[in-house]
């Protein structure tokens, strides 16, 4: 059939590949908008089995990159050159049942790929796994990953190391090494001499799903085929799939592995995985402490709740099968003893010991004396032994006499020594001390038919951060600063199907970016929380909410404490409406960057809570009078004196002879102190100056007791030429100057109004209002950026610097109005117009 007439799903279906030439594929790819939408149609089809990898290798030519219409955010296919692999590995995936998983839903990134947010870390580049692996191939080497040298620097970064470590390839360790012996199990997942028991924990869980484990761990690689010392491994990390690459040599001592292990001497993919996230996090040593929940989500990417069961919700059952709904991940545990490794209880449970909960049902029963529901959970022992549970709702035991047979069909009930049984909610709260639930985001289910009929989380996701003096406000303890912290505003419209109060339920998950990454610099993890506000009136409300709102109004949810973790996550019942969610940390003026996360089982609409980037009114404070008072008409007349005395003949200036005018007329108007090394004036060469200046005057100490004051910058007087100069001359006539001097006049009168201490400083939490005075309307991500260019440490700004910041924003606005006038918000330059405008300014 030619592939003119392969139009949908069901012709598809009917053919034979092989039998069509490599160019009807490629130009079948090309019918379907591109190899990636070809690979929806094949994933899960009897095509799976039908073209070898290097047939389909041999379609590399037509795919230079994706051909058709674009995805629909956040539909996104690996670039370039995976995408014609991309459908090899879904074939692959096919044939082995999962194979490498690859889920549309997620976009994947190379580690130091622009957007993986992530740096690339050598000149070498991004690392792309396939193209590395062919070219190792091709030249018959094995990869060396320059990006994570085998040395003591991948291992410990705070002391040296206590042995000497010998770095190993799995050939160099056994004989015959596998990536995987008789699948992946939680025995593959054996401690060494690193403190990670908390990633060991979640890699042990990740086992007991096929589908999350084949996201993580790609099984396009092994030590047989197209074997080349390389393998990749994937992470979740703050909002993307992040594809790490490594060599596979691993740190060993006298031979033996040093950190985690199989129990099987010649499987190493949980070895890999150890060391592809060590990579992600800079070191060994890096991995040191952390919560199970952590590295969950970075297996796939949820939002997970901790909840201590001798402290249960009323409504914890009712949480509990929700998240069944929705394929949540969910494990327990009983308090171990201290004095007993895995003791066993008298009914067969495992102290210090993970469970899973697969399977959360409210049953039907009927006994002689009542009948109703009774809630059951099915859970497992990954040991997948005899050591189950002997209780009550155990295998065998009498009470499942009273449900009949075609529910137990329909719950798929077994007896078989298999580690698996269910038990009472009511004895689990009794046995059990600590449940996880582990929500995941939509699209981790995307390709799971199992799932097809499962509810999904509604998500909104946003990143932020917070920047000394601007957006890092602190907890609302300090309320003249909590109101400038970023905000979100999120709408519940529709309450919970079978809530009987008519609430929504909604996660809100705050996560603190690359923390553990930073630990070599000395980094922890910042005190972090939130709290939520309920806006009755929202239309009425400013963006964002100013200090009254708050000093006026309590918070109507917040996060359960600050606490220096990762993330801090908590569930919440609320009644439909506006909410308000302001994350901060405990201190103010802690610097960080975050992602926050809203989980609701219907839509949340979530938007920020600030201005819109634009013009207004300049603030009556600081306009100018209609006429001006005789000493200023004074002032004015010798500075246009001036003007024309520097300017020659040809009545115009330049840059220089501008800051010689400008530091004339604004020599006494405001205080323009040079900062010591700590950022303040420099008290000593004050009184110095002031006592001993005049005396010394004609001295050759004279020089001891100057207030150094070179008035303004050469790129702030630059700027403004540029900033009026309409002809690009580089110069300005006087009546361009005439109208730089009215906008210097308002900035000026602006920078005066907020620096109330006559410092010559503006404290960075006042730029917002300042700019605003001078009729600019800025967000927190514009403020964040002014901040980082022109504050100081200390988060300070100086006058210049304020100068600055004003000419700048004048500038850009102006250049964007220019070619929007209908005001569409929306402009187009050409390359070399946006270079030379930009360059320019």
């Amino acid at each position: 059939m030619p592939y003119s007439f392969i139009n949908n799903l069901s012709n598809l279906s009917n053919i034979n590949l092989n039998n069509l030439s490599i160019n009807d594929i490629g130009q079948l790819a090309q019918t379907f908008g591109g190899a990636g939408q070809l690979a929806d149609q094949l994933r899960g089809g009897h095509l799976a089995d039908q073209l070898t990898g290097g047939r389909l290798n041999t379609l590399s030519k037509f795919f230079p990159g994706r051909s058709g219409p674009p995805p629909p955010p956040p539909r996104q296919y690996p670039s370039a050159h995976g995408t014609y692999r991309l459908i090899n590995r879904v074939l692959k995936g096919g044939q082995t049942g999962f194979g490498d998983v690859y889920h549309p839903g997620f976009s994947i990134f190379k580690l130091g790929e622009k957007g993986s947010g992530f740096r690339p870390r050598s000149d070498a580049g991004v690392q792309d796994f396939y193209e590395l692996r062919d070219r190792c191939l091709a030249n018959g080497t094995l990869f060396e990953d320059p990006d994570f040298p085998c040395d003591d620097t991948s291992i410990f970064f705070s002391k040296p190391p206590t042995k000497p470590f010998e770095w190993r390839r799995p050939s160099e360790i056994s004989t015959n090494p596998k990536l995987f012996v008789e699948g992946a199990t939680r025995f593959d997942v054996v401690q060494g001499e690193l403190g990670d028991c908390w990633l060991l924990a979640a890699v042990a869980n990740l086992t007991l799903s096929d589908q999350l484990f084949y996201q993580v761990v790609p099984n396009d690689q092994g030590f047989e085929d197209k074997y080349a010392g390389i393998f990749h491994f994937r992470f979740w990390q703050y909002g993307r799939w992040v594809d790490v690459v490594i060599d596979d040599r691993l740190p060993t001592c006298y031979g033996k592995l040093v950190f985690l292990h199989s129990s099987t001497q010649n499987e190493f993919w949980s070895a890999l995985l150890e060391k592809a996230y060590a990579k992600l996090h800079g070191s060994y040593e890096a991995l040191k402490g952390g919560s199970t929940c952590e590295a969950m989500e970075d297996f796939t990417g949820g939002v997970t709740e901790l909840y201590e069961l001798s402290e249960a919700p009323e409504n914890l059952f009712h949480i509990i099968l929700k998240a069944y709904e929705r394929s949540s991940l969910m494990g327990c545990s009983i308090e171990p003893d201290p004095r007993v490794l895995e003791a066993t209880t008298p009914l067969g449970l495992v102290k210090g010991h993970a469970y899973s909960i697969t399977k959360v049902k409210s049953v039907d029963i009927a006994t002689p004396n009542t009948s109703g529901k009774i809630p059951l959970l099915r859970l497992r022992n990954p040991w997948g032994n005899e050591a189950e549970w002997t209780g009550p709702w155990g295998d065998k035991s009498r009470e499942w006499q009273f449900i009949s047979e075609a529910e137990k069909a329909e719950m798929g009930l077994t007896f078989d020594e298999d580690g698996e049984f269910w038990m009472s909610y009511k004895d689990f709260l009794q046995h059990f001390s600590r449940l996880e639930i582990c929500n995941l985001s939509p699209d981790s289910l995307t390709e799971d038919p199992s799932h097809q009929s499962h509810k999904k989380w509604e998500m909104s996701v946003f990143e932020g951060e917070w920047v000394r003096g601007v957006t890092a406000g602190g907890c609302r303890n300090y309320l003249e600063t909590f109101w400038h912290n970023p905000q979100y505003r999120i709408t519940l419209v529709d309450p919970d199907e079978d809530d009987a109060d008519n609430k929504c339920t909604v996660i809100v998950g705050l996560m603190q970016k690359n923390r553990r990454k930073q630990r070599k610099m000395g980094a922890e993890c910042l005190t972090i929380g939130f709290a939520m506000y309920q806006l009755n009136n929202p239309e009425s409300l400013p963006k964002p909410l100013g200090l009254d709102f708050f000093k006026y109004t309590a918070s109507v949810a917040r996060s359960p404490s600050f606490i220096n973790m990762r993330e801090v996550s908590c569930r919440f019942s609320l009644p439909p409406g506006v909410y308000c969610i302001v994350p901060s940390t405990f201190e103010p003026n802690e610097e960080g960057e975050f992602i926050i996360r809203v989980f609701s089982e219907n839509k949340n609409n979530m938007e920020e809570n600030d201005e819109e980037v634009g013009i207004g009114e300049v603030d009556d404070r600081v306009k100018l009078p209609d006429e001006p008072m005789p000493e200023e008409v004074k002032a004015n007349e010798k500075i246009r004196e001036l003007f024309k005395k520097l300017a020659g003949e040809d009545m115009e200036v330049d840059w220089m002879e501008l800051k010689e005018i400008l530091d004339y007329a604004m020599r006494n108007d405001v205080p323009r102190n040079q900062p010591d090394s700590t950022g303040g004036e420099n008290l000593l060469t004050s009184l110095l100056t002031q006592c001993f200046g005049n005396i010394c005057r004609d001295l050759p100490l004279n020089s001891l007791f100057e207030t150094k004051n070179e008035g303004f910058s050469k790129d702030v007087c630059r700027s403004m030429i540029a900033m009026t100069d309409v002809d690009r001359s580089g110069k300005l006539g006087f009546e361009e100057f005439r109208q730089l001097w009215i906008d210097i006049k308002h900035w000026k009168e602006v920078f005066k109004l907020y620096d109330k201490s006559n410092s010559g400083y503006l404290s960075a939490f006042e730029l917002r209002q300042a700019l605003n005075s001078a009729g600019y309307h800025l967000n927190n991500h514009i403020l964040n950026v002014l901040c980082h260019r022109y504050a100081s440490k200390d988060g300070k700004i100086s006058f210049d610097d304020f100068m600055m910041c004003a000419v700048r924003l004048k500038s850009m606005i102006d250049m964007f109005k220019e070619r929007d006038p209908e005001n569409t918000n929306t402009a187009t330059f050409t390359l070399e117009e946006w270079v030379e405008k930009t360059l320019y300014s």
